[in-house]
């Protein structure tokens, strides 16, 4: 059985630094790979993966200005709908544009929906609906017009994360400087609690970032660290007394909260989107449905075991774990057959 691997092509897969949804691809066709699973990586042409490897587009259009991004996207994926006859499955990343060739041919789409941008793009999914597969990462983030064929977690090498007792005396914020992700809202409980913040992740709003953020930027008690490189973020991660998780949104998913947990470290999340499906409650983090409520969160830290954050991901959000359920998911599509034995 062959799997044709359709990422997005923003980034690098595996990312160099930002890029989410390149990232899940990248372990997951790894982690298949590993298991006996004929893949073959639709990506960037600078994508590295031990799958086969097919590219039209040499490099991500968000790291190349002379790359227009609408025409790489149809010539991306037209390469992989052109090969269809290839594989026995086609398993898309590239949210809803691919949808539109699948009537196109025969064999079988699975998407896995990694969110909705907005409200705007559902007219695609429900047109595909019931002809194509579609899986959530979180429960929260299904929507109730769509049929689904699995909710699968999102599942990171927890054995590369440095599990770390004892913590420094810093909480840490990691993300898309946003309103969406809380970016100020982390800033304002720090304060509030007194302890020093760190700040790492890309400048997605900049009016958002100069407004809000910027001017509390001291170097001291809020510092701004800009994209971190994996190595960085997890020892930010292993070393920070918090995860900071303080959404204006119903988040979809949150690698981050995962990859703190992997850490030993504990995460303070508001009680939004999918963080009440990954955080366990008073075990793991706790969920807020004030910001008011942070402070006092804060001071109960110490109570939570972080061996019991890493058993927590090492039980249900690994690599293995989520490549499994993906296996599968590709089983029902396929009448049974598993496409890796």
């Amino acid at each position: 059985m062959k799997i044709a691997m359709l990422a997005p092509i923003s980034w690098r897969t595996p990312p160099r630094r930002y890029g989410p949804w390149e990232w899940v691809v990248s372990l997951l066709t790894e982690e298949l790979v590993r298991q006996g699973c004929e893949v073959t990586l639709y990506a960037t042409g600078d994508s590295l993966t031990s799958a086969s490897h097919r590219w039209v587009i040499p490099r991500p259009y968000s790291e190349d200005g002379e790359i227009d991004p609408k025409v790489a996207e149809c010539l991306h994926i037209s390469a992989v709908f052109e090969e269809a006859d290839r594989y026995d499955l086609i398993h898309n990343h590239f949210d809803f544009m691919p949808l539109s060739y699948s009537a196109l041919v025969r064999t079988p789409v699975v998407t896995t929906i990694h969110g909705f941008s907005s409200e705007r793009i559902l007219p695609v999914y429900r047109k595909y609906n019931g002809r194509t597969y579609y899986i959530s990462i979180s429960n929260a983030d299904r929507h109730p017009d769509l049929t689904y064929l699995d909710t699968i977690y999102h599942g990171i090498p927890v054995e590369e994360y440095p599990f770390r007792e004892k913590k420094g005396d810093y909480l840490l914020f990691l993300g898309r400087i946003h309103h969406d992700k809380g970016t100020k809202e982390a800033i304002e409980l720090a304060r509030r609690a007194g302890l020093p913040l760190l700040i790492g992740g890309i400048i997605h709003d900049r009016d958002y970032y100069e407004q809000g953020v910027a001017p509390y930027v001291d170097g001291r008690l809020v510092q701004f660290l800009g994209t971190v490189s994996n190595e960085e973020k997890r020892e930010l991660l292993a070393g920070a007394k918090a995860l900071l998780h303080l959404i204006n949104f119903n988040e979809p998913f949150g690698l981050t909260v995962i990859e703190a947990m992997a850490c030993g470290t504990p995460v303070l999340a508001m009680r939004r989107g999918s963080m009440a499906e990954i955080v366990e409650e008073g075990k793991t983090g706790f969920l807020l449905d004030s910001l008011e409520e942070g402070r006092e969160k804060v001071a109960l830290l110490a109570e939570l075991s972080p061996y019991r954050c890493r058993e927590w991901v090492e039980n249900r959000f690994t690599t293995a774990v989520m490549a499994a359920k993906y296996r599968s998911a590709y089983q029902k599509i396929l009448g049974g057959c598993d496409p890796c034995l």
